[in-house]
Formats: structure tokens, C-alpha cells, sequence
């Protein structure tokens, strides 16, 4: 029997995460095209940052949970059907942006952003060919970035996580333990490579390009998110009763905004202490019917579903909004703010209804656990309740026209 789960509020976290990612290319591209931009504000310069930390927590979060239920429900975990699922949703959208950013893009002279475009040529092959194989976080660091296309990195990481985390949830029962000592490892290695590269051999590529790999490469950010999972899973009252206290809530969302807004960090592993702000936030938000906030409305609902587009595409209607209106002569920092956001909402909207959607139905074949929108969109053929735990959105067949009530 499939079982089919929907989490409150996650689609409100999605669209937050790319409009971090937005607002921080849209000011960088303004300072880069010589226009007046808050490039220099520290919350700026960490936004893009953090906005793709809190899709990684996420990833972790949903993607564990969704795995222990199917391990519960089974008995174990179909390895082919998650890296279907995982191909319907990812690949058709990333190979569109990476050939249009390699092949068709860098021929308009009217998207050049100063000498980045001539940048696309250096070490061509090699490049695209990491990219085709899901490792353009390693391209970033090899080679100048990609018009269009760079942002597309941090999507090859998640494919990089999710090679991994289907075998490590059906191999390990203890789970928890697997996610902490994945934590202690990673910081263990960047560690030693941050020591290698500054003290034992300051002037090796190869150490440079490895420790820039690991860099990206923020599984510990997305473990921190799969023990969030954990947690609401297993329905481990002693955390959750302190997780889900009002006043942890308001203080972990207060202390969130302040050190986002004055764009604090540490030296090293600044991410790691975010993520588990993320993780207690993304916890209340999903599994806490208590929760003091609530995303879950129709706008952010939509623009979360497409966040995806908005991520992949952002790049390019940014470029497009300060060539626009700076050919019209209309141009203005608040009316060029509004212009990215909205022609991004337009192009992502196209992607979502027209190429996306169509392969993101095709998963539920592939799927013993049905979740997000799919499982709301699936309830007019099936009576069966759309649950969380331990908070359950219950849908049936009968009542699938009206609002979903929390019990």
C-alpha cells in the first residue's frame, strides 16, 4: 500500500531559500554591470550562502524522513526507484540550463555581464563534461564560472548526497549514530585539509582544489537535517518537547533574523551553526502543530513548488532586467529589484507548468511514499489519509476538495 505524507510549511521554506539566492546575485550583477547595488552590505554577502544552507538542511531533513518511512513501510529501500524519482525531478531542468548556458546563451552579446562571458571558453571539455556528470561543484573550483550556469553547482552536490544516502539509511539501523559520525568525519577532513592548505603546503593545487571541493560539498549541513528527521520520526518526546517550547521557537527564529541581518560569521564552519538553527526551524515548521508560524498559504505555497526555476533560472532574468531597463533608460534599484524577482516568477512559472510537471507525476510510480505535492494532488483517487508524524494532515477522498485540517 502507498502511503502518501505532506508537510506543512515546506514549500514556504523553499521559496525563502531561492529568494535569499535571488536577492544575492541580483545585488552582485548590479555591482558587476556598474550599477548602484548593496553588494557591501555583510547581509548580502551571506545570503546566497546561507539560502543554498537551508536547501541542504531541507534535502537532508525530507529526504531521510521520507526514506525511514519507506525502510518502516517495506522493510527496506528500493534503490532504483529514488534515483528515478531523483532523475524525473532534477535532470530535466539542469541539463536544459546547462546546454542553454554552454551552447546557446554565450552567443548574445546582449547578456554579456564585462568579460565573464569570455571566461565560458577556458578549459571548455572538461568543464561541460563535469557538469554532465553532476560535479560542477568541482568546476567551480577548477575553473572561472559559467555564465547562467554556475548557480547550478549546489544541485550537484544534492545529486552527490543522494548517490550516497539511500544505501547508508537501508545499510544502518542505527541511524542516528550513521548521521553524527558522517558529521565528525566531514569536519574531521576539512579540518585537516584547512591545516594542510594553509600550513603544511601552501602552494599545492591539488591540496587547493580538494579542500574547494570539500568546501562545497556540505554533507554534515544535510545530515544535521536528516537527525531533525530523525527525531520527528522516531516521535522522540524528550527532544521535541524542548524543540517544539515556544520560547525555543521564538528564540531560535529572533536569533536567526539578527545574525542574518548583520551577517554573522564564523571563520570556518559558520554553515554547520546555521544548520541547526534551519533544522530546529524547518522541525516546527513541519511537525509542530503549535507552531508560531505558519507559511502555509496559496502564494508562497506556488512559488515554493517552483523554486526549482527559481533557483535555475534566476541568473539569466536578472541579466535580462538590467539590460532591459537600462536600454529603456527607466532604470531604478527598487524597479530592477522588482523587475528580477517577477520576470524570474514568470520564466520559472513556464518551467514549472510546461516541462517540469509532467515528470514530477511520473514519480508516483516509482514511489511506495508519496509526499509533498504530489500526495495532495493524488487524494481525488484514493481514500487513504495523508499523514505526518506526529502531526497528520488528514485527506480522504470524501473531503479532498476542502482546506486540510491539522490534528
Amino acid at each position: 500500500m502507498t502511503q502518501k505524507i505532506y508537510f506543512p510549511n515546506l514549500n514556504g521554506i523553499r521559496f525563502i531559500a531561492a529568494f535569499l539566492v535571488i536577492i544575492h546575485h541580483a545585488e552582485q550583477l548590479k555591482y558587476l554591470t556598474g550599477h548602484p547595488s548593496f553588494w557591501g552590505n555583510k547581509f548580502i554577502h551571506i545570503s546566497g550562502k546561507l539560502g543554498v544552507i537551508l536547501f541542504f538542511v531541507l534535502s537532508g531533513f525530507l529526504i531521510t524522513y521520507l526514506l525511514l518511512a519507506e525502510k518502516k513501510q517495506t522493510g527496506t529501500i528500493s534503490i532504483k526507484d529514488f534515483y528515478i524519482r531523483r532523475i524525473l525531478r532534477i535532470w530535466p531542468l539542469y541539463y536544459l540550463v546547462v546546454f542553454a548556458g554552454f551552447f546557446v546563451l554565450s552567443h548574445f552579446d546582449f547578456l554579456q555581464v564585462g568579460d565573464i562571458g569570455k571566461e565560458l571558453f577556458t578549459g571548455f571539455t572538461l568543464k561541460f563534461l563535469l557538469f554532465l556528470v553532476f560535479l560542477p561543484n568541482l568546476a567551480l573550483v577548477m575553473f572561472p564560472p559559467v555564465p547562467f550556469v554556475s548557480q547550478a553547482w549546489s544541485v550537484g552536490v544534492e545529486e552527490q548526497y543522494y548517490l550516497l544516502w539511500p544505501w547508508l539509511v537501508r545499510k544502518y539501523s542505527n541511524i542516528k549514530k550513521m548521521l553524527r559520525n558522517i558529521i565528525f568525519m566531514y569536519i574531521s577532513v576539512r579540518i585537516l585539509l584547512i591545516v594542510t592548505e594553509k600550513l603544511i603546503l601552501p602552494d599545492s593545487h591539488i591540496v587547493e582544489i580538494i579542500s574547494g571541493f570539500t568546501g562545497t560539498f556540505s554533507i554534515d549541513c544535510m545530515a544535521i537535517g536528516g537527525i531533525g528527521a530523525y527525531y520527528l520520526f522516531e516521535n522522540d518526546e524528550k527532544i521535541l518537547s524542548v524543540v517544539f517550547n515556544k520560547w525555543i521557537q521564538l528564540s531560535t527564529i529572533t536569533l536567526t533574523l539578527i545574525l542574518l541581518t548583520v551577517g554573522f560569521k564564523f571563520p570556518e564552519f559558520y554553515f554547520e551553526f546555521y544548520a541547526i538553527l534551519f533544522t530546529i526551524i524547518i522541525l516546527n515548521l513541519a511537525g509542530n502543530k503549535s507552531s508560531i508560524v505558519c507559511l502555509e498559504n496559496p502564494i508562497l505555497n506556488y512559488l515554493g513548488k517552483i523554486s526549482y526555476g527559481l533557483y535555475m533560472y534566476h541568473s539569466l532574468c536578472i541579466v535580462l532586467t538590467i539590460k532591459i531597463l537600462s536600454n529603456l533608460g527607466i532604470y531604478s534599484n527598487l524597479l530592477l529589484s522588482i523587475g528580477c524577482l517577477l520576470t524570474t516568477i514568470v520564466l520559472a512559472t513556464i518551467s514549472y507548468e510546461f516541462v517540469e510537471k509532467w515528470f514530477i507525476k511520473k514519480k508516483v510510480r516509482f514511489s511506495k511514499i508519496i509526499s509533498g505535492d504530489n500526495a495532495i494532488d493524488t487524494v481525488e483517487s484514493s481514500s487513504q489519509p495523508i499523514q505526518v508524524a506526529p502531526v497528520a494532515i488528514l485527506v480522504t477522498k470524501n473531503d479532498a476538495d476542502r482546506k486540510p485540517k491539522l490534528h
